[in-house]
């Protein structure tokens, strides 16, 4: 189940020899027997949405009667996408650095009580008098704020008309099946679709998405009750990445860089925007910071191999600023950006864990290395990926735990 976001997200998946990039289908497409949820609490792009589902079922993978689209899930337009970029732009050096896809706008217009949702994109008749109704209100922001020409929203209603024919198999009741499976104690598993520092109210403001990352945030997204999520697991890269501008206070130097660079698999590209993404040491209190606001309890560490290359390896554990340490990041970004990390330097292992199918099988340097980051956060680690591939994952015996 995808209960936030839009294509601002992207996620590759690597099976069985095949490699698919996805940034609005969930990532249980691939397995034939599931189905799979877009939610309300998302925000869709109906053209993207529309490519990602015929480039899947022309690899094979068949959807119909398997992807639901919540009827709720609002829709983001062209005008959404390009009034991103234009706010972007007079922003100036205080970009934040969106993927531009539209993100931002969508959800203010929701707030404003003024978006369009998938319910009305496949009732053309409703669709075309609030499209209307909808593109005057943008076609003055254009003219008035931005100089910009005004746009044709009968172009616009004929293009998206079709679109919302073609979806509309997929639209259902998501919230209610979603319910009745748990009612029957079904396993569901929600996706998050962004990092936790990239929350709109707890993380890196303003250098965030526009919606709630949380685990909590699960709950309104997805239209459920907080009691039937009984297990939390927090993703966590071995080492710390950002794409876009913000504090990245562990950032590497360039001649770190190039050692993470020899990695076999390091590939740190943006699947949504293709922007290089920013390389820093593993921050372990924002990892900590990250598991309380979430109530992880379970992580998920990845990218292991990446470190392999390394004859050290630092942690960050603790921060400093104006002479002071702090144990979490500071609530201003001015003083987010000032921060200073406290590291702890432990031995590399210089030794490939890409074949280890055994936490006992790991390097001693690289098991201390996860001691430690379980110790930092008080959570255990059950599961550890030494690869892209899914069978390059290492599940954590009991006893290790």
């Amino acid at each position: 189940v995808r209960s936030q976001g839009g294509n601002n997200a992207g996620h590759t998946i690597k099976t069985e020899g095949k490699e698919l990039a996805l940034h609005l289908l969930p990532s249980g497409i691939l397995h034939p027997h599931a189905h799979c949820y877009i939610a309300g609490g998302c925000l869709i792009d109906p053209k993207v949405l529309t490519e990602e589902i015929k480039n899947a079922e022309k690899g094979g993978i068949a959807l119909m009667h398997r992807l639901h689209i919540s009827p709720y899930a609002h829709v983001i337009f062209p005008i959404h996408c390009l009034l991103d970029r234009l706010h972007e732009e007079k922003k100036g050096k205080k970009a934040i650095g969106t993927t531009g896809r539209g993100i931002g706008p969508c959800i203010e217009d929701r707030s404003s009580r003024v978006g369009l949702r998938m319910a009305e994109l496949i009732r053309p008749d409703i669709f075309e008098e609030k499209l209307h109704l909808f593109y005057e209100m943008k076609n003055l922001i254009l003219e008035k704020i931005f100089g910009q020409k005004p746009i044709d929203v009968k172009a616009i209603f004929e293009e998206y008309a079709i679109f919302g024919e073609f979806l509309r198999p997929f639209i259902t009741d998501v919230e209610g099946r979603i319910s009745e499976a748990l009612f029957r104690d079904e396993t569901v598993l929600f996706e998050g679709a962004h990092g936790t520092l990239l929350d709109t109210i707890y993380g890196s403001y303003p250098y965030v998405t526009s919606s709630s990352t949380l685990a909590s945030g699960i709950c309104a997204g997805a239209g459920i009750g907080p009691r039937y999520i009984d297990e939390i697991f927090g993703v966590l890269k071995a080492y710390t990445t950002r794409v876009g501008a913000g504090p990245l206070p562990t950032a590497v130097d360039p001649d770190t860089l190039e050692n993470f660079q020899e990695a076999q698999d390091f590939r740190e590209v943006g699947t949504t925007t293709g922007r290089a993404r920013r390389i820093g040491w593993l921050d372990l209190v924002l990892a900590r910071h990250a598991a309380v606001l979430n109530g992880v309890t379970q992580l998920v560490l990845t990218k292991l191999d990446i470190l392999d290359v390394l004859p050290e390896i630092c942690v960050c554990v603790g921060y400093s600023l104006d002479g002071q340490k702090i144990d979490k990041p500071p609530p201003l970004i001015e003083d987010w950006e000032r921060i200073e990390p406290i590291y702890e330097t432990m031995p590399g292992w210089q030794t490939s864990t890409k074949e280890v199918e055994k936490i006992r099988e790991l390097p001693k340097n690289a098991r201390k290395y996860i001691d430690r980051i379980e110790e930092f956060c008080n959570v255990s680690i059950g599961m550890i990926s030494v690869g892209p591939a899914r069978e390059e994952t290492i599940e954590v015996d009991e006893e290790w735990m």
